[in-house]
């Protein structure tokens, strides 16, 4: 099943958790990762530590949330041509690192994730999830991506933006989605 941000039916509840989230993207953006602590978090949120236990037992599930929190401004829409929805999931995931506190988490995650089960188990998660919402996203034109294809699709851009720092521009993405499909025809 998909990594999905629990559905918060009381209004309070997920007051508290917006509330929550906002502060921590805020301690992301001024000290990173290692500033992003429970104790931090709970005084600049004005929450008890308890109540961040509750709502994220573990801090990768609060980073996992922090990725997905507002990943659907300018999100793309289902369609028939994959190189359309491809590419226009490629800018989105793009649109979606320029955020700092995102990015600050994707990184944090990624990084732990080899001695920290829970960073592990959040990023499979997360990667899970993204594919099937791209999947989804596909549905109409009857392509869907399976894992090994995501991580080929997914790579360039990825590595443009975390490893060498540069822009993925439209037309690189257009290219990493002409080579996506090239190599599904073969």
């Amino acid at each position: 099943m998909p990594y999905r941000t629990p559905d918060v039916a009381n209004p309070r509840v997920q007051r508290t958790r917006d509330r929550v989230l906002a502060a921590a993207r805020n301690l992301l953006a001024e000290a990173g990762p290692a500033g992003l602590t429970y104790s931090a978090l709970a005084e600049r949120a004005g929450v008890t530590r308890q109540t961040l236990y509750r709502h994220w037992p573990a801090r990768s599930g609060l980073l996992v949330d922090l990725i997905l929190e507002g990943a659907g401004d300018g999100y793309p829409e289902p369609g028939t041509d994959p190189a359309k929805v491809a590419a226009a999931w490629l800018a989105s995931l793009r649109g979606g690192l320029r955020d700092q506190a995102r990015r600050a988490a994707v990184l944090a995650v990624t990084a732990q994730a080899d001695t920290d089960p829970d960073c592990a188990q959040a990023l499979t998660s997360l990667t899970a999830d993204r594919l099937a919402a791209l999947n989804e996203l596909l549905g109409p034109s009857g392509t869907q991506v399976a894992p090994d294809e995501y991580a080929l699709l997914t790579g360039p851009v990825l590595a443009r933006i975390f490893f060498e720092r540069t822009e993925a521009t439209d037309e690189f993405i257009d290219t990493t989605v002409a080579q996506w499909l090239s190599a599904r025809a073969s």
